[in-house]
């Protein structure tokens, strides 16, 4: 089993995300090399996603 990665890092809100208040959206991280992490920006401490890069 691998370890989970530190996600106590620097997240980005993604300028694509909508909703009337801004409140849709999404944040992402591009300190993983060969992943893109993902999480709801209104739930930051719930579940991120970690994508490969190249999806």
């Amino acid at each position: 089993m691998r370890a989970a990665p530190d996600l106590s890092t620097t997240w980005l809100k993604s300028s694509y995300s909508g909703g009337e208040q801004g409140d849709e959206c999404v944040e992402v991280c591009d300190d993983f090399p060969g992943a893109v992490p993902v999480r709801d920006s209104k739930d930051t401490s719930g579940p991120v996603l970690m994508p490969d890069a190249a999806a």
